[in-house]
């Protein structure tokens, strides 16, 4: 993957209608997968070295936004999804790379302003089932 701009990568969320809109305004994101580990190492390891079980531990991926919100549809839905504690289905765009989707839950929403500038959000989100990637 080469050099891209930060602005094309997207977060979208899925409406009620199955749709998905951009959340708008994001001015900064990333996308983290982490994976745990299985330590299977026993007094009969190969050096002592420790041993890790293939393919065991959990997978999970967060996300994180901050930006601006400049429509209500997508303020609405992230808002409401934090304040139901609902699991959506999103999308990550990464252009020329790929596309991870699947259900996550916002996890955090913040908003704060400054005096001489607009309101601006930050948003995290925690994967709450198995996520699909598809390359582009």
């Amino acid at each position: 993957m080469g050099a891209q701009k930060g602005k094309d990568l997207l977060l979208k969320v899925r409406q009620g209608t199955g749709a998905f809109v951009t959340v708008a305004g994001l001015r900064a994101r990333q996308i983290a997968f982490n994976a745990e580990t299985v330590d299977v190492t026993h007094a009969e390891s190969a050096g002592r070295w420790r041993e890790l079980l293939a393919g065991a531990g959990v997978r999970r991926a967060g996300v994180t936004g901050s930006g601006v919100f400049k429509d209500e549809t997508s303020d609405e839905l992230v808002r409401q999804s934090f304040f139901d504690g609902a699991i959506l289905t999103w999308q990550v765009i990464m252009p020329d790379f790929g596309r991870v989707e699947g259900p996550f839950q916002v996890t955090t929403l913040e908003y704060r302003g400054d005096h001489a500038g607009e309101v601006t959000f930050d948003l995290s989100l925690e994967s709450a089932g198995q996520l699909t990637f598809t390359a582009i």
